[in-house]
């Protein structure tokens, strides 16, 4: 983690290639703000990394390998690939608390996030990447990081005895990228099998969220969809969500790690209101058919998750809450995940986060169907999707919800959730 960074205007990014466990250094950012107030972000890559035989482009969509100078001044003058690669919320807030800052730039917010950020990024001061930390939390600390976690939730001081070695875990809560998550406390951990997402129950929650977004997550790949692995690990008397990173693969020499863009980026969107018409699942379909190595799958895979959100009522599939990935060369969908149900008042009416169909976000069969041929899907393809995914998550969401520990009084509480009536209105 930098220190002493406020003010920094400019900064080295580093990429760890397809096969590779150490970074090397990509090229340059820089922020560069006008008489007028306007910022101006622009990156460069290095020549020495253009010589590479094996330089891999940071996105698909606004940084593709060239030698020209990229600009833009949307967002803040940060591409969307590098703000994929920041802080998201949570990361942001306990950044704020810890780094010591009166204020910060979106530079600060980056050059302070640890290396094991989602994706293949990462950031520093000098043009020589640093060497790889490779130290994690493990499982077994789990007990002690929920603490830390609820004291910030709080936003009080961790408890009295908690000394000065454990309040330097609460950095470790920053191991996360935006795609990976939103504002919920959240920490990486690593076992035998790997690097894993633990994602914790907050004291306020409605229901036991860890048990229930388990549950969604084991639904989706029961009714087809390719989703990220889960389990739950008890700790004491609360429990926390464990989700393996699909970003990230062990290996002799450390971790391989994919590069991944946010549909965020995809859309050329941001999170303002004015950008919300961006949002859409078709715009989706169609940048996935430009740059997938598979796009009749991972049009149809988009169709198939869309509906599902819209049958377990998952209103928060914000494009943050989508990405690609490239564990090689070629990108692909990622799998799903931050899969949650929500339990609206109204029967008759839900919406989705983004646009899916001539209607809008209307969470209706019809207008899901309505774009099919934009998922490369006929209409009788799409029918079939619908009335399958439909019937399974209808017959089966119930026995899956109990066999994954989910309470009978959590059930009730998420039950109006799923294939609402108004569905097939």
């Amino acid at each position: 983690m930098t220190s002493k960074t406020r003010g920094a205007t400019e900064c080295f990014v580093y990429m760890t290639l397809p096969g590779e466990t150490e970074a090397v250094t990509a090229g340059r950012f820089e922020l560069a703000t006008s008489r007028q107030g306007v910022v101006t972000g622009r990156f460069v890559y290095g020549r020495s990394y253009l010589a590479r035989p094996n330089a891999a482009e940071i996105d698909p969509v606004e940084l593709k390998l060239g030698s020209r100078t990229y600009e833009t001044v949307l967002m803040k003058g940060v591409f969307g690939a590098l703000r994929d690669a920041g802080p998201d919320y949570w990361g942001r807030r306990v950044i704020e608390k810890h780094a010591g800052l009166p204020e910060f730039g979106e530079l600060d917010y980056l050059l302070h996030s640890p290396d094991d950020r989602a994706g293949a990024l990462s950031f520093g001061l000098n043009q020589t990447p640093p060497a790889s930390m490779r130290r994690f939390n493990q499982t077994i600390d789990l007990e002690k990081l929920q603490v830390l976690a609820d004291a910030l939730v709080r936003d009080e001081p961790p408890a009295p005895g908690v000394g000065a070695a454990d309040l330097a875990q609460a950095e470790d809560l920053l191991l996360v990228g935006t795609s990976m998550g939103g504002a919920r406390p959240k920490v990486v951990v690593e076992d035998a099998e790997g690097l894993w997402l633990a994602k914790f129950n907050r004291p306020d929650d409605k229901w036991n969220v860890a048990r229930v977004e388990h549950t969604m997550l084991t639904l989706g790949q029961a009714c087809g969809l390719t989703t990220a692995e889960s389990r739950v690990a008890a700790i004491g008397d609360r429990e926390v969500l464990l989700v393996k990173r699909f970003d990230r693969e062990k290996a002799p020499g450390g971790y391989l790690r994919a590069r991944m863009v946010s549909a965020l980026t995809m859309l050329r969107a941001d999170d303002s209101l004015q950008s919300r018409e961006r949002w859409s699942y078709i715009r989706l379909a169609e940048e996935l058919r430009r740059i997938s190595a598979d796009p009749k799958r991972d049009a149809a895979e988009l169709f198939r998750r869309m509906c599902f959100n819209a049958l377990i009522s998952n209103i928060d599939d914000h494009p943050r809450n989508h990405a690609v990935i490239a564990p090689d060369r070629d990108w692909r969908l990622s799998p799903a995940y931050d899969l949650t149900p929500s339990s609206p008042v109204s029967i008759e009416r839900r919406d989705l986060a983004m646009a899916c169909g001539d209607l809008g976000r209307y969470a209706n069969a019809g207008n899901l169907m309505s774009q099919a041929a934009r998922f490369l899907l006929s209409t009788d393809q799409a029918a079939c999707i619908v009335d399958d995914l439909e019937a399974r998550v209808r017959s089966t969401w119930y026995e899956v919800a109990r066999e994954c520990g989910v309470s009978d009084a959590d059930c009730a509480q998420i039950a109006g959730a799923f294939t609402y009536p108004g569905f097939r209105a």
